[in-house]
């Protein structure tokens, strides 16, 4: 027997073991070798690591979570937080100095000054229409960025411009990021949730909570508002505990047996997460949306007690039960594709009509919401963002209503310690573009992952030969927000 090795032996096992510390190391980067959470409803010692186990930040961060409230449809910002009296002084007169004007569906008109009035609010006397008369009240604690613009005047791709950060199909979420970035903080429920309207899904469908080309374990998990929140959750009565018990065990052996053979496939890790998961949720979810276990008071805080307000109000409140219990970003969505029109903020028709129903719906909820996260606080540990996917035109359309203006739109941020009561960049004359500090969404989202702790820049995916980012090659970070 021999005293030493070869050196050929010394160094075929050196560069095995160089190459298990590689894998170890890469494994840990893909969050694949994280500790599991021990939370009320805890992992299974053993159990297979979640791709969604905590990450560290970039940098110190200055929220953990994220509520985005998605009015689909396209919000008339000069209807709601842009007042623009140049529109009343020349009402009934063609716009003119713009260049080239594109309507989406035609029947452009003259001119047409808000059907709503506007009154100043708060310390900081920011204007507010008046169909906002409860959201009103918090402008101190909002800041408000009047000189968004998207890239499309189409439904469906600005919806995934907001969404995705591109206008095509097919990319990663902006939730899908941020929980890749960082995991989740409660490992029995879905770092990333989607909760839409009750009148159906907005524009885009599902592709708008995809995660793209990451592995499935990124993308959005959909809670519904009414009935059972949760499709396809509850096993079979005939089914046991044990016996589902059992079968995930024996699946999760078979996938370990795969994994070792295969120990580069993402995919795999995240399939296997996503049964352990899907089985702890069914002790843990049904609880964390179970709205009526909060008390009366702060269910009529949410306006669950007005019919008109209900639907809404449940899911704003199944949005703070869910960031109460560590869920990273919860996407809400206010409009449906029921009636084109009307279950939507599109209003092609008649703003007055459309807008006046649809803030009503959601104004007391909202309120409710900031309301809510500040007196437990979370407000503080939490971005809340308010936004369309783009604003509507000056001009009138069919004698009462607007069309599509990706040029110019409204949007509010609150929480993570923003400083409230500010007005960020301006539209023109009309509101027709963004005029003063024009702010892409590229930099919304950029400014949203530094406030949760990440560099824009760093946070990447390896794809197709390239490492892809959500502001793709864009991205400044807007200095009123980070108090840069």
């Amino acid at each position: 027997m021999r005293a030493f090795k070869s050196r050929r032996d010394f160094l075929f096992e050196s560069c095995g073991g160089i190459s298990g510390l590689g894998l170890a190391y890469l494994l840990n980067q893909d969050g694949l070798l994280g500790a599991p959470n021990n939370g009320a409803c805890a992992v299974p010692p053993g159990g297979t690591p979640s791709p969604l186990s905590p990450k560290k930040t970039h940098f110190e961060p200055r929220a953990k979570s994220v509520i985005s409230l998605f009015m689909s449809g396209g919000v008339s910002h000069m209807d709601t937080f842009d007042p623009k009296p140049a529109l009343s002084k020349y009402a009934g007169q063609p716009m003119e100095g713009k260049g080239n004007i594109v309507v989406r569906q035609g029947h452009p008109g003259p001119l047409m000054p808000s059907p709503f009035t506007f009154k100043q609010y708060g310390q900081s006397g920011i204007p507010v229409s008046e169909i906002f008369p409860r959201l009103a009240t918090k402008v101190d604690e909002l800041a408000l960025m009047r000189s968004v613009y998207g890239q499309s005047n189409d439904h469906v791709q600005a919806h995934y411009e907001l969404g995705t950060g591109m206008i095509r199909m097919g990319y990663p979420s902006v939730g899908s990021w941020v929980t890749y970035g960082l995991g989740s903080e409660n490992q029995s429920l879905p770092g990333f949730v989607v909760i839409y309207d009750a009148h159906g899904g907005p524009f885009g469908g599902p592709a708008n909570w995809s995660a793209g080309f990451m592995p499935a374990a990124y993308q959005g998990t959909v809670f519904k508002s009414s009935g059972v929140p949760i499709i396809d959750l509850k096993p079979p009565d005939s089914v046991t505990a044990e016996q589902q018990r059992s079968r995930l065990d024996m699946l999760d052996k078979l996938n370990r047996m795969d994994a070792e053979k295969y120990p580069g496939n993402s995919e795999l890790a995240a399939r296997i997460s996503s049964y352990e998961l899907a089985y702890r949720m069914q002790g843990c979810a049904p609880d964390a949306v179970d709205v009526s276990k909060e008390s009366d008071a702060v269910q009529k805080l949410y306006g669950l007690d007005d019919p008109k307000t209900a639907l809404f109000g449940k899911q704003c409140l199944m949005a703070r039960r869910l960031v109460e219990r560590g869920v990273r970003f919860v996407q809400l969505y206010h409009g449906g594709l029921g009636i084109q029109n009307v279950d939507t903020w599109d209003a092609h028709e008649n703003v007055e009509d459309n807008h006046r129903r649809h803030a009503y719906e959601v104004d007391q909820p909202i309120t409710g919401l900031l309301t809510d996260l500040k007196a437990l606080g979370l407000l503080d540990s939490t971005v809340v963002m308010w936004h369309g996917e783009f604003g509507r035109m000056p001009i009138s359309q069919r004698g009462l209503g607007r069309d599509h203006n990706p040029g110019a739109m409204s949007v509010l941020m609150a929480g993570a310690k923003i400083q409230g009561g500010q007005i960020i960049g301006s539209s023109d004359e009309f509101g027709y573009k963004a005029e003063e500090q024009p702010i892409a969404v590229h930099d919304l989202h950029a400014t949203m992952l530094h406030l949760l702790g990440m560099d824009h820049t760093k946070l990447t995916y390896r794809f197709n030969g390239r490492d892809m980012r959500l502001t793709d090659v864009y991205g400044n970070l807007i200095p009123q927000i980070v108090g840069t």
